[in-house]
């Protein structure tokens, strides 16, 4: 019988960056989830913080259909009594594009204690600058 490998010690995390111009939400936020668990690491162990730290630049300049910009909406909830408020997906893409692929990414991680410490290590950029060139973010492709 095979035992389950078990990572001693404190996970090392690298700083990755995601350039998103002309990628699909989808695909994007898969890749960047399967960075934030740590899968990409042969020594990847569940519900163990092993991912890396993702930067994502350009993220206004996502492809995204026509079709879908006019109809996918998104929503929040004060918790009061009629405190649901609706943004439409262009609108939030003009104003705050990083709180799209926020979105798509939280969609793809476990909603525990795990996920919520998962998605602080996303930072997510509409321009090419970012804070970030100490921790010098190796690209991925």
């Amino acid at each position: 019988m095979d035992k389950t490998y078990v990572l001693k010690g404190t996970p090392e995390s690298q700083w990755m960056m995601v350039d998103a111009s002309n990628q699909s939400l989808g695909r994007l936020a898969t890749k960047i989830a399967y960075m934030l668990l740590g899968k990409h690491k042969p020594t990847y162990t569940p519900g163990v913080m092993m991912g890396d730290f993702v930067v994502v630049i350009n993220a206004s300049k996502l492809n995204i259909a026509q079709k879908r910009l006019d109809e996918k909406k998104y929503y929040t909830v004060s918790g009061y009594p009629g405190g649901i408020r609706t943004y439409g997906m262009r609108d939030l893409m003009d104003r705050h594009p990083d709180r799209i692929i926020r979105a798509a990414v939280w969609g793809m991680l476990p909603h525990n204690k795990v996920g919520r410490q998962l998605i602080k290590r996303l930072k997510v950029y509409g321009g090419e600058e970012h804070p970030h060139t100490a921790q010098a973010p190796k690209l991925v492709s």
